[in-house]
């Protein structure tokens, strides 16, 4: 291709570039997001011991969703999330959007987890 990436080589990319600077520790564990077509996933992370902390999904069973279709899924983990990480000490994270843009279904989640109680 001729120095042209595809938009998941484009999203790899950005990945990489975003977790150079962002990482989790004991105090401050990384909130790490994938998206995929039909769901979406997260976990909090303490990279210094390399164990997950916590994890939701919208595989998991979620508590009456608000709003419409995915965007409303999101936020329904984030805030899952958000309870499963309070019950475990964490309060406060860094979020990692995983080379996604900051919109949508990451921000969603990213909103119900800080209306939840987590601090980013």
């Amino acid at each position: 291709m001729s120095g042209k990436h595809d938009k998941y080589e484009r999203r790899r990319i950005r990945r990489l570039r975003i977790r150079k600077r962002v990482e989790g520790t004991a105090a401050r564990p990384r909130l790490s997001v994938f998206r995929s077509a039909r769901h979406i996933y997260a976990q909090i992370i303490d990279d210094t011991r390399g164990i997950t902390l916590a994890a939701a999904s919208s595989r998991d069973p979620l508590p009456p969703v608000e709003g419409k279709g995915k965007v409303g899924v999101s936020a329904s983990v984030g805030r899952l999330l958000a309870e499963r990480a309070r019950e475990k000490g964490v309060t406060a994270v860094a979020f990692d959007r995983g080379g996604y843009l900051y919109h949508g279904r990451v921000k969603a989640l990213a909103d119900g987890a800080r209306a939840a109680g987590l601090q980013f």
